[in-house]
């Protein structure tokens, strides 16, 4: 379009922008727990392409095939890898539009910087993932940019937990800790352990049975390190996560934090004992294909779970009124 057409068009959706009703905080913490839902959601689907050997359903990118942006009928790609890689490509639409409402949410309310900040990284994600997504399937899924296309994901499922909590704070509120620094040091250390599972559960992935795609016409690369070797460092990891979880509970119920706390750490250890079970059941049965995406979707949730708790220990709450 030229430019001097695309500048009116442009003036006139931001004009349109403008005449829509300022969102209630109701409404921005749907819009935000959509966001969570579908960043946790595309990782899922992403593990459900990979269990499956679809991963190269659409062996082009942008477009699914050379000159077609949808599926085609051809002997080299089953029908069945095609539609769940499509699928999953046309869920990133979910995500893309959900990302769009949480900024246009924020910007309607005229939220606070803080806010408009988490709220941009959704839509900017979106466009990593994209490019990341491109040079997975030409790379011909390289184990690598499989790993990195899933820890993105888990930040920004991070990231949306928080903008989900964010959002529901006071603009002109003040903030304040509610426990103690070395309480919140140990949370934090919590969540660099928690990356390092995930970076290890990654590389377990990576040397396993499920390699995103079967085709007998070529080889998929994959890490050459000795999966049970891998496995043992995964788990080992988990368990110290799990061990500084209990020992920070200890220190919470010594303090006396606030039940919300202490409730959203409960739901974090049961997450975390369920992961590992379900983690166990995979080791010993062989890798099965619908485990594989129920771990990933644990990981996610324990990902929402730990940035919870990060957040409950601190709260933006309306200034005390002055005494009069």
């Amino acid at each position: 379009m030229p430019y001097d057409r695309a500048v009116p068009v442009g003036r006139v959706l931001l004009r349109l922008v403008d005449l829509l009703p300022d969102p209630s905080p109701r409404v921005q913490r749907i819009i935000a727990a959509t966001v969570i839902l579908t960043q946790g959601g595309i990782a899922v689907t992403g593990a459900i392409v990979r269990v499956t050997a679809s991963g190269l359903g659409c062996p082009t990118w942008p477009q699914c095939f050379p000159g077609s942006f949808v599926p085609v009928a051809v002997a080299e790609v089953p029908r069945l890898h095609q539609a769940v890689e499509f699928g999953n490509r046309m869920i990133s639409i979910a995500v893309v539009i959900t990302a769009a409402l949480a900024v246009l949410a924020v910007t309607r309310a005229r939220r606070r910087r803080e806010v408009l900040v988490y709220a941009w990284l959704m839509p900017v994600s979106t466009v990593v993932q994209a490019i990341i997504g491109g040079i997975t399937v030409r790379t011909g899924l390289l184990w690598w940019t499989v790993a990195i296309h899933l820890l993105v994901s888990m930040t920004m499922v991070w990231l949306s937990v928080l903008l989900y909590v964010k959002v529901g704070e006071p603009d002109d509120g003040v903030t304040l800790d509610r426990v103690a620094r070395p309480l919140r040091v140990l949370t934090a250390l919590t969540a660099v352990n928690l990356a390092v599972v995930l970076v290890a559960g990654t590389l377990v992935t990576a040397a396993g049975p499920h390699a995103g795609d079967r085709s007998p016409s070529r080889t998929v690369p994959r890490l050459q390190v000795e999966i049970t070797t891998l496995v043992h460092i995964h788990s080992s990891l988990l368990v110290a996560y799990l061990a500084l979880l209990v020992g920070l509970g200890f220190g919470l119920l010594a303090v006396g934090a606030a039940r919300a706390v202490l409730a959203r750490l409960g739901v974090l250890l049961a997450l975390v004992c369920a992961q590992a079970a379900v983690g166990t059941t995979q080791y010993f049965t062989g890798v099965p294909a619908a485990l594989v995406a129920v771990h990933v979707a644990g990981a996610a949730a324990c990902t929402a779970a730990t940035a919870a708790l990060w957040a409950s220990m601190r709260e933006r709450a309306e200034p005390e009124p002055l005494a009069g």
